[in-house]
């Protein structure tokens, strides 16, 4: 694989990825407020701690997609960066 096309392989993943999580971010906190209506997105971080979301139907379900989009983005990143010919260390 050159680099340009992981490069461009890297660019459509990222976007598509980036729509996907907002998306699902979205759907989490919505749900998440049904059960905590002041809840925020940073308290999502420690679900946890709100006992009342364990209760929520569907939360830890959509919760989990969320968490699974982030690993395949990540994991999609490694495996196109890890095709890559090394590279020789900068000379200092």
């Amino acid at each position: 694989m050159t680099e340009q096309t992981a490069q461009e392989m890297l660019e459509l993943a990222h976007s598509l990825f980036e729509r996907m999580i907002t998306q699902q971010q979205a759907k989490v906190l919505r749900l998440a407020r049904e059960a905590v209506p002041n809840i925020g997105p940073e308290d999502l971080r420690n679900a946890h701690d709100f006992p009342e979301l364990k209760e929520h139907p569907t939360f830890e379900y959509e919760d989990g997609i969320l968490a699974g989009l982030i690993s395949a983005q990540i994991a999609l990143r490694a495996e196109i960066k890890g095709r890559l010919p090394n590279h020789p260390p900068p000379a200092f």
